[in-house]
């Protein structure tokens, strides 16, 4: 259902650094831009993610309550996810781990604050 997600950034060039290397660890890359705007994915694939400076002009906000969830090939994929999004200067929302009977998952905000999940079902 759906199709893809957008995030905003206060600095576009930066946060592309972060998904780029995010896409990469899932085998995608960049399906399109702007100056403004930048997306990750594959035409036709899984729904993909896209990062923008805001339309308003405004400074982007993370919305209280949004959350990312990126489904993972494996529990290995989830770990690597976690520390690559660390690495790359993300906060850590919660270390790996399993969270119920067969959901494996790793939480951390991206650059601007934006609140994502890496999940294994299995």
């Amino acid at each position: 259902m759906i199709g893809y997600v957008t995030l905003g950034t206060r600095d576009l060039a930066r946060g592309a650094v972060f998904y780029d290397a995010i896409a990469k660890e899932f085998g995608v890359g960049r399906m399109g831009g702007s100056d403004r705007f930048i997306a990750w994915g594959v035409p036709g694939g899984a729904a993909g993610i896209g990062l923008t400076l805001p339309a308003d002009g405004m400074p982007a906000t993370v919305g209280n309550g949004v959350m990312v969830a990126l489904e993972a090939r494996d529990r290995a994929q989830v770990d690597r996810l976690h520390a690559l999004a660390l690495s790359l200067g993300g906060t850590d929302e919660g270390a790996p781990g399993e969270r119920f009977a067969g959901f494996y998952a790793a939480y951390f905000r991206d650059l601007d604050g934006n609140k994502l999940n890496a999940y294994f079902m299995g």
